[in-house]
């Protein structure tokens, strides 16, 4: 579900088909969230994709050749520690990164233990106390961002088609929305690290003052999920950096290949030893050492609800560090009867079918008014079979292959829930034949409240459609969830508008559009979505501290009392 705002030197010629006709490649602002299994992290991985190996012929970089184009991309394979790639300390653990267009295995690369965790979080908090921190101005953070969004810049075409490899979605949007959107946040942050700012506050003109210090809050646990590996990344890493805290990263076991790649930034870049630390490992070893770490004064998690629990748990249970939480979502998204019904329908398209479905704001719960119920379903038919879903390289490609084996299990497991629960299915719903986990948009009406499809976060590209008669109704309806991260409507009645959307429980409310979001405008959830902010201003709150100094420059105390 995130957002990511289209660069204008950047052109995409053709995305989900919903161009407007006779504007092809024009610039736009586009989502990409992810996801958590909104990006769903995975405790544990599918037993063929963890193997044993001599660590000590690990942390060397293997190259990938890339069939479609024949190049070769250079991976570091190793954990990334005071700025270098090196084997872990005990562990004789590995993670198989595999294809999911192929099926086929990638490369090995190193997976963390807990004792590396310990070793990459005492050299985030020397650097903090070092040459980071409070030791270092705000222009220079700002320089070294702004440097470090020029690198990523530089390399987007081998970054996209690494990110394509390992998460299936097309190169051409990784690069173009992915990773422009990430190249503007950093550079965002990039303008607030020397902005940071306190408070003077009135005490006492003649005698006393008070101010406060928005300090960074230490070192930070960041981990991210598989859905959007370099978005999340520059999510996490930008503000954090910007505030002046150190990193020890843990990305998603299922697609690390990224965050590797993007540590040799950090180095390029300029960063300090110490202050990105980068650890792939699983889930249950390397995300859990970082919540129940001690010396760990903040963690911040995209992922699924279960897992969000777990974190949340461990951080209390350890040291009561700081924690944000982006979770799972079941968005509803309502189609009144005055809307442009050609637009709605492709802004459902895009809300459902981004990333193959994989995005945690997607608008997985469709609400149509009844005496449009219809019309408007063969419309969104008809919009759908017109994205193709393919491998990553095609360049006609809108979407690719779900992530993983698992994901791609989990999300027929609720279609054929669907099916047997009886929801009538209109498109899609079939496996593919051959290679590769492809799933195609699928779309399931008169869906009733109880059915596990419009209950629980599916993850893919899968539509539950259900009618309404009442502006009251829809909202009931809408709000009938545990989930709270975004929602949409769609109306040409300002006053409706402005009612629906004050009355949706969602952190992010979309009218007349859905799943884009920007840089400066704060995104994060209600209810079990999740706790806390990203992006925009807000997101700083969560990486500093705020102090309060109280000076006395002229008040006598007398003693005794």
């Amino acid at each position: 579900m995130l957002s990511r705002l289209y660069l204008p030197r950047l052109t995409c010629t053709r995305f989900l088909s919903l161009s407007t006709p006779g504007t092809p490649g024009r610039p736009r602002i586009l989502i990409a969230r992810t996801p958590s299994v909104r990006p769903n992290l995975p405790l544990s991985l599918p037993p063929t994709a963890v193997r044993r190996t001599n660590i000590h012929t690990m942390a060397q970089p293997v190259m990938i050749s890339v069939a479609a184009t024949g190049k070769k991309i250079s991976v570091p394979t190793g954990l990334f520690i005071n700025n270098e790639f090196v084997p872990s300390v005990d562990s004789k653990e590995t993670i198989q990164c595999i294809n999911p267009a192929t099926e086929e295995v990638i490369c090995t690369i190193v997976a963390g233990s807990e004792k590396d965790i310990d070793v990459a979080v005492a050299a985030a908090r020397k650097a903090f106390k070092t040459t980071w921190g409070k030791n270092v101005t705000g222009f220079e953070r700002s320089r070294l961002l702004n440097k470090l969004a020029d690198l990523i810049e530089r390399d987007a075409q081998e970054l996209a088609e690494l990110e394509s490899l390992n998460n299936g979605k097309p190169v051409k949007i990784a690069r173009d929305f992915d990773i422009g959107d990430s190249v503007q946040c950093l550079r965002y942050y990039a303008g607030w690290a020397d902005k940071i700012l306190g408070q003077s506050i009135e005490v006492d003109n003649k005698t006393k003052v008070a101010f406060t210090r928005h300090d960074p809050i230490g070192v930070c646990g960041q981990i991210i999920p598989w859905n959007y590996p370099i978005n999340m990344w520059s999510w996490k890493v930008a503000p954090a950096l910007a505030c002046g805290c150190t990193i020890v990263m843990k990305p998603s076991e299922i697609t690390p290949l990224t965050a590797l790649k993007l540590s040799e930034l950090i180095v390029e870049a300029g960063f300090p030893p110490g202050v990105v630390n980068t650890i792939p490992s699983l889930g249950s070893v390397g995300g859990a050492a970082l919540a129940a770490h001690k010396d760990v004064d903040k963690v911040a998690f995209t992922g699924s609800t279960v897992t969000g629990r777990k974190i949340m748990e461990a951080a209390a249970k350890s040291n009561l560090k700081k924690v944000s939480l982006e979770l799972g979502g079941k968005s509803p998204h309502i189609i009144f009867e005055s809307a442009d019904l050609d637009q709605a329908a492709n802004w459902v398209g895009l809300g459902i079918l981004y990333n193959t479905g994989q995005d945690c704001t997607a608008g997985s719960r469709l609400f149509v008014q009844d005496t449009i119920y219809d019309k408007f379903i063969q419309l969104v038919v008809d919009k759908f079979k017109q994205l193709k879903i393919s491998n990553g390289f095609d360049e006609d490609a809108g979407a690719g292959p779900v992530v993983s084996k698992m994901q791609y299990d989990k999300i027929f497991s609720y279609i054929e829930s669907g099916k047997q629960q009886g929801a009538k299915l209109v498109l899609g719903g079939e496996k593919r034949p051959g290679k590769g986990y492809f799933v195609d948009p699928t779309i399931f009406v008169d869906v009733k409240p109880d059915m596990q499809i419009v209950r629980d976060e599916i993850f893919g590209p899968v539509l539950a459609v259900a009618k309404f008669s009442t502006e009251e109704e829809a909202i009931e309806l809408a709000n009938d969830t545990t989930y709270g991260l975004g929602a949409g409507l769609h109306s040409n009645d300002a006053g409706q508008c402005m009612r629906v959307s004050q009355a949706l429980e969602a952190g992010t409310v979309w009218v007349n559009q859905y799943n884009l979001l920007n840089n400066n405008v704060p995104f994060g959830g209600k209810k079990q979505s999740g706790i806390g902010r990203e992006l925009g201003s807000y997101a700083l709150e969560e990486y500093t501290s705020v102090k309060a100094v109280h000076w006395n420059y002229g008040e006598k105390l007398d003693w005794p009392l």
